[in-house]
């Protein structure tokens, strides 16, 4: 079996299981508690550096819980960084490794998307890339067992995300995850203000209104909110805060919000 080794453990969170068991613990102690029932079919959880962004990505996997031996597959779009293409990408992986062990791949749901047009295999795109790798330490500690589809979105259209999103919808099994941060190196105030009207945008289902500048994750949150659309769901706000607010300087600050689609 060919595995996707870890990228970033050691960078973006730490490389030792123990350790890095300990401070997904602590970001679950530093996440915001909602205690309104929600049964979420999507999330949006961002996925910078842990000691940045993890006790808001913490606010939405706790939602997960609750779900540990309904959800058995995760659907997983996130924006690629490091490498430009056209469409989405999947993998050729049969497994995604973490430190904390190996992640199946859902080769079924991976072979229906690389059906749909602008979907296509592409691992250099995922070799480096930590927008979704990043997730997937937290989805182990809540889920344990669970298989994954990894589709990394380039150049693409909100719609052409969004026929892929409809395409793996399935049953309660499966959860849509869709990985991005805010508004990147604003001062503290104006991020504040931008990243809230990037929220409401979100809370209205309205990706039409969310600029380029507003999410690194743009195009799948999008793509997302469109399929939500059409599937009636509500989004809820579960946490919204900056890196001026968890462990950054306040001169040049990253969004980070969580959300939950139900």
């Amino acid at each position: 079996m060919s595995a996707r080794p870890p990228a970033v453990a050691g960078l973006f969170y730490p490389d030792r299981p123990e350790e890095l068991r300990s401070m997904i613990a602590s970001c679950f102690e530093e996440s915001v508690v909602q205690t309104t029932p929600l049964v979420p079919k999507a999330l949006i959880v961002p996925h910078a550096g842990y000691i940045y962004s993890g006790p808001i990505a913490a606010s939405a996997y706790a939602r997960l819980a609750p779900l540990r031996d309904r959800v058995k597959r995760i659907v997983l779009f996130g924006p690629a960084h490091r490498v430009a293409f056209h469409g989405i990408a999947a993998s050729s992986a049969d497994a995604f490794e973490t430190p904390l062990g190996r992640v199946e791949i859902d080769r079924t749901l991976v072979s229906q998307a690389l059906a749909l047009p602008g979907v296509r295999v592409l691992d250099r795109a995922h070799a480096d890339e930590h927008s979704l790798e990043v997730q997937l330490p937290f989805l182990q500690t809540v889920l344990g067992d669970f298989r994954l589809v990894p589709l990394l979105v380039g150049e693409a259209t909100p719609d052409e995300v969004a026929d892929v999103v409809e395409a793996l919808w399935d049953g309660e099994e499966t959860l849509l995850l869709v990985s991005s941060d805010l508004s990147h190196y604003l001062s503290y105030e104006a991020a504040r203000r931008i990243d809230q009207e990037t929220t409401a945008s979100i809370e209205r289902l309205a990706p039409e209104e969310i600029g380029y500048d507003q999410a690194c994750g743009r195009l799948p949150v999008q793509g997302l909110l469109l399929a939500a659309r059409r599937h009636g769901l509500r989004a809820t706000t579960l946490d919204l805060r900056n890196s001026g607010d968890t462990a950054g300087p306040r001169d040049s600050v990253v969004g980070y919000g969580a959300y939950a689609l139900a």
